[in-house]
């Protein structure tokens, strides 16, 4: 078995890993080279591989510094299987062709800086229909399901937890007589976000390829850093300020709604419990339970109240 490092090595983007085994070669991710200038340039060089050579791709998950080759992989010929969870699946087919939109209207704009100059125009690396036609050679497979590539070759995905339809896959390859085991991490996420799983602990494998952007760092406890965050929400609104937030689109902004949300949760949970204790009248009282069950405010209080009355409403 040979495995050859092509991508995310000395650097954090363009994961793309290539497998030689039991007579076949397959491709793990083919991600884009993301950051400095420089960097972005290497997505124009050409594969260190003969792509018609290649029998299949694993992908780990959706995010573009670990797909977002796939249609430049496409475009130039390659015609083979990619196999991913259906998460991923249905993701890359938002991102992969928006992706291709975004390489189209940089070229565009750099164009009309040449067109200036009277230098030739540049080609996008590839555009969002080519991205979308690449779709066609997606598989979508389940979590914890041992998948037959062949006789010599097994493979399955485990939930990594770093967003949906993550996985760190797991190779089997035997050849020789001999199996060895090797498993890619892919992106790992940590065990506190509340909207992912924990990251599947694997148990043993003879070789482990994981990526480590942040290998050095120790992460706040998300109960924490949310807390931090939403500190700074609720001061800004406070004194009439805007809150602009710049984040990921895909996994980053729904963690980031998801803890809004539960800070105005919060918020209309604490206005509510203040409205009872200051109500003077048993009418208001009522009245306000009946209008925090139009605006479906879930509270304790109004819990142990419906449940108290239903207790009632039996023993009548």
């Amino acid at each position: 078995m040979k495995i050859t490092f092509l991508g995310a090595t000395k650097t954090v983007t363009g994961s793309n890993f290539l497998v030689e085994g039991a007579g076949k070669k397959f491709l793990v991710d083919c991600g884009l080279f993301q950051g400095k200038a420089t960097e972005e340039l290497e997505n124009e060089e050409p594969f260190e591989f003969d792509i018609n050579s290649i029998d299949f791709m694993l992908l780990t998950h959706a995010h573009i510094d670990h797909s977002g080759r796939i249609p430049k992989l496409y475009k130039e010929g390659y015609r083979k299987e990619i196999i991913a969870t259906k998460a991923t699946c249905d993701l890359c087919s938002i991102m992969l062709p928006d992706s291709g939109h975004i390489q189209e209207m940089e070229v565009s704009w750099e164009n009309r800086k040449r067109v200036r100059k009277g230098e030739s125009e540049l080609e996008p690396l590839y555009t969002a229909e080519e991205a979308a036609r690449s779709l066609e050679l997606f598989k979508p497979v389940k979590y914890d399901e041992i998948i037959e590539i062949d006789e010599n070759i097994h493979v399955r995905f485990n939930d990594a937890g770093h967003m949906l339809g993550s996985s760190t896959i797991e190779v089997w390859i035997r050849e020789n007589e001999k199996e060895e085991k090797i498993v890619f991490s892919g992106d790992l996420g940590n065990n506190d976000i509340p909207l992912l799983s924990e990251p599947t602990m694997i148990e043993d494998t003879d070789y482990l390829i994981m990526e480590s952007t942040y290998g050095s760092r120790l992460h706040m406890r998300n109960d924490d850093k949310a807390e931090l965050f939403l500190n700074v929400v609720s001061e800004t609104l406070e004194q009439g300020g805007t809150v602009v937030i710049p984040s990921f689109a895909v996994g980053r902004t729904q963690e980031i709604l998801f803890e809004i949300n539960k800070l105005k949760d919060k918020k209309d949970d604490e206005n509510f419990r203040k409205k009872l204790i200051n109500a003077k009248t048993k009418e208001e009282f009522i009245e306000i339970i009946n209008e925090a069950e139009k605006e479906k405010i879930e509270d304790d209080i109004v819990q142990k109240i419906r449940r108290t009355n239903e207790s009632s409403s039996i023993c009548r």
